[in-house]
């Protein structure tokens, strides 16, 4: 009843957090003087979403020179701005590869200047772009027929601006028009087929539909989820089907390797069917990761037990 009720526990937890996880990115690096090569301690990066959507980070470098940005949708383009008091402003715009650290050391130089490639002169106003703008706002009021207007507006005008289609893939989804949402999310992927966010889409659409067989051929384009594969393995260890856990156990821990409560299961699971050498391999590694966690006594006395 105690195992039974922890992995409930979280499964609730994983299942609220899930939603952010698919996407994530994470950006890494230094900021030091171009001269000097010595680390800039009161540089700042600022961090603006240039689609999709209204996110803005700041943060200001370690003593070291060194950062760190932690963002929940890696699958579209931000604008990264490296600032530093007498210093030149080097901007640029980025995609972010998911799954592993984005590592991006920047060298400022003396002066008062922006660098990177910014132009002086400020652009005209696309009207594909005001459109987009216009239906986000309305998106965000949950005026949805008028949003997905201004979304089509939009493309009417430019059809391959890529942040319309994904907005009119998500709108969409969220007005229950499976297939429609379908359509859009094909077409962002036909301009960008590797946008996370789209096959989440197309996966959760065709689910919706009942298209297993499509359902399935969208999750492969996914990145591991631990955390799902965390939970398929507790429904499993409930039902005593200790040998197809195992098996999502170790998928989970690959995905993520500081998943300690994934560890824990495995050992466990070891201890029940007599593995001593792999129950105490994966109850030690609970241990370090977790060393204060909800099931550490019980790690502790287990250990004690198969010594």
């Amino acid at each position: 009843m105690r195992r039974t009720l922890a992995l409930f526990l979280m499964t609730l937890l994983f299942g609220a957090v899930n939603a952010f996880a698919v996407g994530e990115a994470r950006l890494i690096g230094k900021v030091t003087d171009a001269a000097t090569k010595q680390p800039i301690p009161d540089a700042k990066i600022t961090l603006d979403a240039t689609e999709s959507k209204t996110v803005h980070q700041e943060t200001k470098v370690k003593k070291d020179g060194s950062y760190a940005l932690f963002v929940l949708d890696g699958t579209i383009r931000y604008k990264l701005v490296y600032s530093a008091p007498g210093y030149t402003t080097f901007e640029e715009t980025v995609k972010l590869k998911l799954g592993e650290p984005n590592k991006k050391d920047i060298e400022l130089t003396k002066g008062g200047a922006v660098s990177g490639g910014v132009a002086a002169a400020q652009p005209s106003v696309d009207p594909a772009v005001v459109a987009y703008n216009e239906g986000a706002a309305l998106a965000n009021e949950g005026k949805i027929s008028l949003a997905i207007a201004k979304f089509e507006e939009a493309l009417s005008l430019k059809q391959t601006f890529t942040p319309a289609w994904i907005a009119l893939a998500k709108t969409h989804l969220k007005a229950k028009n499976y297939q429609k949402s379908i359509e859009s999310a094909k077409k962002a992927l036909e301009i960008d087929d590797e946008d996370t966010d789209m096959w989440a889409v197309l996966y959760n659409a065709y689910t919706a539909t009942g298209d297993k067989a499509a359902a399935a051929e969208a999750q492969k384009r996914l990145p591991a989820n631990a955390g799902q594969l965390f939970n398929d393995a507790a429904k499993l260890i409930n039902a005593g089907k200790d040998n197809e856990a195992e098996k999502l156990l170790k998928q989970a821990v690959a995905a993520d390797d500081k998943l300690g409560r994934a560890y824990y299961e495995l050992g466990m699971i070891y201890v029940r069917s007599g593995n001593s050498a792999d129950a105490k391999t994966n109850l030690a590694k609970y241990l370090e990761l977790e060393p204060t966690g909800s099931e550490a006594a019980t790690a502790k006395e287990m250990l004690k037990y198969l010594q």
